[in-house]
């Protein structure tokens, strides 16, 4: 089930984070991959800025996601499920609540444009690719130039 995460579980999406972002290694460029994926103080900067929401299964979080409303948009941030929970329907589950939790006109969600998985999933969810995702990365993400260049967004309408 899902829950919003609390402080005391930044441990727990930390592991889950970098866990399941190993995944991402072909994809994202060599200059712009590293491990820990996520270091712990870029992550509590994150938990700052957006509210996390987990997926439970017997008291145990095993995949998270970062929900932030910006401006006119929401994004969904950092999704990510454990890999030995992976492909039983549990980031389905979170992309789904999170297209009832938006309260803005579109959902966007960026990810690396050679995760063909990862755009997969979003385009099987009714996301559609952005033409515009220079200009948006732009405007709602804060990352580098470089991964702006390797990077898409996918986006849908809501409500």
């Amino acid at each position: 089930m899902i829950r919003i995460c609390q402080p005391g579980d930044i441990q727990r999406i930390y592991f889950i984070i970098n866990e399941a972002a190993k995944a991402y290694e072909k994809a994202i460029p060599a200059d712009c991959y590293c491990q820990p994926y996520m270091p712990m103080d870029e992550l509590e900067q994150e938990m700052a800025e957006m509210t996390f929401f987990g997926w439970e299964i017997n008291g145990e979080l095993v995949g998270v996601t970062g929900f932030q409303p910006i401006k006119d948009v929401t994004l969904i941030r950092h999704a990510y499920v454990l890999p030995q929970w992976q492909r039983q329907g549990i980031a389905s589950r979170l992309i789904d609540d999170m297209k009832k939790l938006c309260k803005t006109p579109r959902l966007l969600v960026g990810t690396w444009a050679d995760a063909h998985w990862v755009i997969a999933l979003y385009v099987k969810h009714g996301f559609k690719p952005m033409p515009n995702k220079d200009e948006l990365l732009k405007k709602y993400w804060h990352i580098s130039q470089r991964q702006i260049e390797t990077s898409v967004v996918l986006g849908m309408k809501v409500g």
